[in-house]
Formats: C-alpha cells, structure tokens, sequence
C-alpha cells in the first residue's frame, strides 16, 4: 500500500470540513464538518502507524482517543444546538451573536453605562412625589 492514496483521501475530507466550517451557516451541518476533519486526522493517524510499523500501536491509540473526544464534542455540540432552538426557533450561526436571550439597548447617545438621563431622574422624583404622604 502506498503511504499517498490515504493521504490524499485525508487531504480531501479535512479540506471538505474546513469549507464546511467557514461556509455553512447551520450549526448541525458546522458540526458534521468538525466531525469531517476529526476523520481525516484519523485516517492519517492509522495510515502512519502502518507505514511506521510501530510495536506500540500508538496511531491507534491517539485515534481511539481522538473518537472519543469526538462523541463527547457531538453529544456536548446537539445538546447545545438543540437548546438554542428550543429557546429562538433558528440555527442559524450568524445570527447567534449573544447567549442571552434579550439583548439590552445600547445607552443612549452622550451618556455613561450605569447612569440616568434628566428624564428618568425627573419620572422618577413625580413617582416618589406622588407615593409619599
């Protein structure tokens, strides 16, 4: 077996995650690209350990370590993808820009973070004025 027939199989299937990565915009099919490229190390994990003829198997080993490091990342991934859909109804990564579910207004122009403007500060003093004996 040549050492360039999986290589270049492996070459395909990352190149093919990583575009799956940066073009797609739905989180599952982002994940299966991760998966994707996780593949591809693998390939070239047990493709070398072949090649290297190695007594300790350790491309094996860093394999079944890197399969289990992928089932934990897609157990982890859905769990969280199916949580932002239940909460927002969309996948849709470039319009997860926060985690929170109700983002704040932005302060209004001139003013700092924390402090109240003249017509706060004014409905504010009629509410006390009216609540007090």
């Amino acid at each position: 077996m040549h050492l360039a027939y999986p290589t270049i199989v492996a070459a395909l299937l990352f190149s093919v995650g990583v575009y799956g990565v940066l073009a797609r915009r739905n989180a599952i099919l982002v994940l299966m690209s991760v998966e994707l490229m996780l593949n591809a190390v693998n390939l070239n994990l047990v493709t070398f350990d072949v090649w290297y003829q190695d007594r300790l198997h350790g491309g094996q080993v860093l394999t079944l370590f890197t399969i289990v490091i992928a089932a934990a990342e897609i157990g982890l991934g859905l769990a969280i993808v199916l949580l932002v859909f239940r909460n927002r109804q969309n996948v849709d990564v470039d319009r997860l820009r926060a985690l929170s579910e109700r983002e704040t207004p932005p302060p209004e122009h001139g003013a700092q973070p924390g402090t109240t403007q003249p017509a706060e500060t004014a409905a504010r003093a009629e509410a006390v004025e009216e609540a007090a004996p």
